[in-house]
């Protein structure tokens, strides 16, 4: 019984060669995508959120929540999940986990028993104010210092129109 052939040498040498750990992946045409460069600034930006956070353990998704609630109270459930693109599953969890942190409460709907409107807590009150000052003092601040604030008006409108047009 024969052994299975020998590679050529020079594939041999090329599995060899292996980069060095600390060298970065060549991302070829990822770097010229849209879309790619949007979600890795998503990633930085919650990732800076959450951090800025984390005394209120808030996630950007309750943050907004509680200021939708702050703006709209008594609205229901499902207007609230459709505005934020939350699917309702995972809404339904966060509302349980703003319940139990009692910032909100969940209340029969007067003209509609199926569904349940939103408010405020006063404690959700006082944990959104500060909330809010986090965002403006470190997170919008530090994007921008980054941007420049002239950039981050331009940003947040480019942004808006894909969320409108696309």
């Amino acid at each position: 019984m024969r052994g299975a052939p020998s590679k050529p040498k020079a594939e041999l040498m090329a599995v060899a060669a292996e980069p060095a750990a600390d060298t970065p992946l060549d991302i070829g045409e990822l770097a010229d995508l849209l879309g790619y460069s949007m979600k890795r600034a998503q990633l930085k930006v919650f990732d800076h959120f959450l951090r800025v956070m984390a005394p209120l353990h808030l996630t950007p998704a309750q943050f907004s929540v509680l200021l939708l609630l702050e703006r709209n109270p008594g609205r229901n459930q499902t207007e609230v999940a459709n505005t934020l693109g939350i699917l309702r599953p995972n809404f339904v969890a966060m509302l349980d986990s703003l319940e139990a942190r009692e910032f909100c409460v969940r209340k029969r709907s007067s003209s509609d028993r199926r569904s349940h409107v939103l408010m405020l807590t006063e404690k959700g009150k006082a944990t959104l104010a500060r909330a809010k000052k986090l965002v403006a003092g470190k997170h919008e601040a530090r994007l921008s210092e980054v941007l420049g604030e002239d950039n981050r008006v331009a940003l947040v409108q480019m942004l808006a129109k894909i969320a409108r047009e696309l």
